[in-house]
């Protein structure tokens, strides 16, 4: 091993030993951190690891925190057997550490980049920080060098507003909810499901400057927000000139670039921001995210660049603009090449790094040539909302960054983008192992996977068998657009009568027909098959249930469940168009399920509502509080917004207990209600008297949340096994005759 001076403790070597104690317990009193210096490969460009274990002693060289902790992580992977995943329990324990002869490894690539702002909302909105204590263990581990770090920014945003005149309860009142501060931060709504209460921004801002604080230590350069333009109403009309712009039925007002107050409310919050939370020089900034820009001048999209980065630039003279590329995929036709080319070029090369957010699967580099030049990340999204079934083309993913790495201009980082944590763990391990490492065979990748997932006994070779079955099936979506309003299963989706009253024909019979189809690309039993190695592996093995087996459990159950209930619903539908009605039977099989499922779900915590209801109102402090607190919770996962409007019903619906066998259940009773009436007299009246009942039923389960659970629940295992045995086994597959 090639090291630095001796026994010089590096800078990083504290908080590198904070994360090992909190892994591996007792035992990392034997990790020693020591700095790696390389001839001819400069720290800056390149990071890098060597580690060596021996006589129960493990030393890791390092040039930085990251590459410290992920050779602690590659050593246990590699070394013991075991790894360090969302939901592994911690600590480890090992009762010693394993002689190891000397190993080096270095970084694909510079960065690694962590979170999207809707993480913050759909995922830890609510979190504390031991929860922020052990994600950050976790990014470290996983290579992440460039998080993004909003938590707190609200604390900017209002001594930023206050230095500008605006009173305290007209600034609380702009921000809104803190459940939808992150949708506020990106400039799409304002003043909604608040007002934001002062006790929350003052411990927001400790808790900000808490993450912050170690991110730092371990050597990250985490990304703060920035100033897109959006500004209060007051603010906007004593304005020279600004536009007003919609986003999903919500109205914000935008300065024009250039009016002189934007490029001083940008300074503005940029240097509160730097006074309350320092920074690293990256900021992120999303002018125009999921809106078409106020003025169709190609122009001038440049000119607002110009103008945001002038104010960064003012309060930072080394800011560096960190852009996600998201608006030319959504909203492509509007983002022609022209228009692009105007906006990258209105920014020099390294003021800006572009994050192509859903490079998995509508890449934006390969379409605007490498963005011209700009340093950009090559980022998976993957799941929008919080999506609770797994789903992935697992294959698709290495060679996707092996092209990208390979292009003539290759990403600077790699990224991991979710709008929600905590789902599809494979596939967002399987990303975060490129940063890294090659993957050049996927099956070989995914019995490393489970094995250093489980940990090592008489259980590997089954489970090792199930997770073949499940790359065959949901992890083999080969070409699929996982995009919610195209991939939604009926149990999370509004009822309707749609179908039938659009469509009064069959035509609109075999549009729910090509629905249901298309959500189910793969065969149910081998999917079934998969689902029953995992049963069998708890049932022996129940020790494991409380880590990650627990969760993987839970998500293939929801898989399959979610697809029988589809297979029930066309079911109904189809009986109810053959007979002219008499549903009720058909109905009531589907109704079924949502109350089984339920009680699965019940039995892991993460998988509840009450866990995510209490985790809002911890941050209460008193009854005002507590009214925001919960509203805000309900609301972002079920109606999102007003509860008459449509728009976003159910984009951040969950398979969570509480929801599925009481919300959701409950829409789909008053939906098999009207059926019969639907199917005997087609008229769009049906969709508009359950439309009124849908949002009568949001506004109950705002102000009451969901019933309790069951209290007769047997364990997970024997939950799944109930499931399993009524649906899949013993001839109850849905699947397995003709409606």
């Amino acid at each position: 091993m090639t090291t630095g001076d001796g026994e010089r403790s590096p800078a990083w070597a504290e908080a590198a030993g904070g994360l090992a104690h909190r892994v591996l317990g007792p035992v990392a009193e034997a990790v020693r951190f020591v700095p790696l210096e390389e001839a001819g490969r400069g720290r800056a460009e390149r990071r890098g690891y060597e580690y060596e274990a021996g006589r129960g002693a493990l030393t890791i060289a390092a040039t930085d925190g990251v590459s410290a902790s992920v050779a602690l992580h590659h050593y246990l992977r590699e070394r013991c057997g075991l790894s360090v995943g969302w939901d592994t329990l911690l600590p480890l324990r090992p009762g010693s550490l394993p002689d190891a002869p000397p190993s080096r490894g270095s970084a694909r690539v510079r960065e690694g980049y962590y979170l999207n702002f809707c993480t913050f909302s759909y995922t830890m909105p609510y979190w504390d920080w031991p929860d922020w204590e052990r994600e950050i263990d976790w990014m470290a581990l996983h290579g992440i060098t460039m998080p993004l770090a909003v938590t707190g920014h609200e604390a900017a945003l209002r001594t930023a507003y206050s230095r500008l005149g605006l009173e305290d309860k007209a600034i609380r009142e702009f921000l809104g909810g803190p459940g939808y501060l992150p949708f506020q931060f990106m400039g799409c709504l304002d003043g909604f499901a608040g007002p934001l209460p002062s006790s929350w921004i003052n411990a927001h801002a400790d808790l900000g400057k808490r993450i912050l604080d170690r991110e730092r230590a371990l050597g990250m350069a985490p990304v703060l927000p920035a100033f897109t333009g959006h500004v209060p109403q007051e603010v906007a009309a004593g304005a020279g000139r600004a536009g007003h712009r919609d986003w999903q039925g919500f109205g914000t007002w935008v300065l024009d670039p250039s009016d002189p107050l934007y490029e001083r409310i940008g300074a503005e919050i940029a240097r509160a921001q730097i006074e309350l939370f320092g920074t690293d020089h990256r900021y992120a900034a999303d002018p125009f995210i999921e809106m078409i820009p106020v003025e169709a001048d190609p122009a001038f999209p440049g000119r607002v660049a110009a103008a945001t980065l002038d104010g960064l630039r003012a309060a930072d003279p080394d800011a560096v603009w960190v852009m996600q590329a998201w608006p030319f995929s959504y909203q492509g036709e509007f983002w022609t090449e022209e228009r692009v080319t105007a906006f990258l070029g209105a920014i020099p090369d390294d003021r800006m790094l572009v994050a192509d957010l859903w490079a998995e699967h509508d890449p934006q580099w390969t379409r605007f040539d490498g963005f011209s030049g700009k340093p950009w990340l090559w980022c998976a999204l993957l799941n929008f909302g919080g999506r609770t079934d797994p789903v992935a083309d697992l294959r698709a993913v290495p060679p996707a960054v092996d092209a990208a790495l390979a292009a003539p201009n290759p990403p600077t980082g790699l990224g991991l983008s979710m709008e929600a944590t905590r789902n599809n763990p494979v596939f967002f391990e399987l990303v975060a192992d490129q940063l890294w490492n090659r993957v050049p065979d996927v099956e070989a990748w995914l019995d490393a996977f489970v094995v250093q997932r489980y940990g090592e006994g008489g259980w590997t070779a089954g489970l090792q068998a199930a997770w073949r079955g499940l790359l065959d099936t949901v992890y083999d979506a080969r070409g699929l657009r996982i995009f919610p309003e195209q991939f939604n299963g009926v149990i999370t989706a509004p009822p309707s009568y749609e179908w039938i009253t659009v469509r009064p024909d069959l035509n609109g019979l075999e549009r729910l027909r090509a629905d249901t189809a298309r959500a189910l690309w793969y065969r149910p039993d081998a999917l079934a098959a998969a689902w029953e190695r995992l049963i069998g592996v708890a049932e022996r093995h129940r020790d494991l249930l409380d880590g990650p087996l627990g969760h993987d459990l839970t998500e293939v159950g929801i898989a399959y469940m979610a697809r029988v209930a589809d297979r029930l619903h066309l079911d109904t539908v189809e009986h109810a168009v053959r007979s002219g009605g008499a549903s009720a039977p058909r109905a009531d099989r589907f109704l079924r399920v949502f109350g089984d499922l339920d009680r699965m779900l019940a039995c892991r915590d993460e998988y509840t509502f009450r866990h995510w209801e209490a985790k809002a109102l911890s941050w209460a402090s008193g009854p005002a509080e507590r009214e925001v607190l919960l509203d805000n919770a309900r609301r972002v996962i079920t109606a999102w917004g007003p509860a008459a409007s449509p728009l976003l019903d159910d984009y951040a619906g969950r398979h969570w207990a509480g929801l599925v066998g009481g919300y959701y259940r409950d829409r789909w009773r008053l939906w098999a209600e009207g059926l019969d009436r639907a199917v005997a007299a087609p008229g769009p009246e049906h969709e508009a008297r359950l439309r009124e009942a849908l949002v009568e039923r949001a506004e109950l389960f705002l102000r009451d949340g969901p019933a309790p659970s069951p209290d007769d629940l047997g364990g997970l295992a024997a939950e799944s096994r109930r499931l399993f045995t009524a649906y899949a086994g013993g001839g109850g597959s849905p699947f397995a005759r003709p409606s």
